[in-house]
């Protein structure tokens, strides 16, 4: 499989190459993510920020996230896009929705963060290992 995960927003204006494989990859059902996608999670692949490249003019949006750590979301100005999180307590990864992918194929969760905050309407997978809020990276 290609060690690059390659992709960006949906009118190609925003674009992101990273080499390596993913730190974590998760649905996230904090409230934040509720809001961001519409439904009842995100779902997202984090990486070493080392490895990232990305170009574009993003929009940042930064706030607090039901940790209370600063998060900045960014997304295309031109499409709306969601593209990719940054997290100020943790400044070395760099984190991209699973739907920014050129191939979301090749996401596959293995775990949910945030189950507290999940809905009964908004069933993932069982068999994944369920956290109430995000466990030690």
């Amino acid at each position: 499989m290609n060690p690059t995960y390659t992709g960006g927003c949906a009118c190609g204006a925003i674009r992101y190459e990273i080499a390596g494989e993913p730190i974590v990859r998760n649905h996230c059902q904090c409230r934040d993510c509720q809001h961001m996608s519409g439904t009842g999670h995100g779902t997202y692949l984090t990486f070493a920020r080392g490895g990232v490249q990305h170009s574009g003019q993003a929009t940042l949006w930064a706030h607090a996230g039901d940790s209370g750590n600063l998060k900045t979301r960014a997304f295309c100005p031109a499409c709306g896009s969601p593209v990719y999180m940054t997290f100020a307590a943790m400044p070395d990864i760099f984190t991209v929705h699973a739907a920014s992918l050129d191939d979301p194929g090749r996401f596959s969760p293995q775990l949910i963060t945030y189950g507290v905050r999940g809905h009964a309407w908004d069933v993932l997978d069982p068999a994944l290992p369920k956290f109430d809020r995000m466990p030690a990276m």
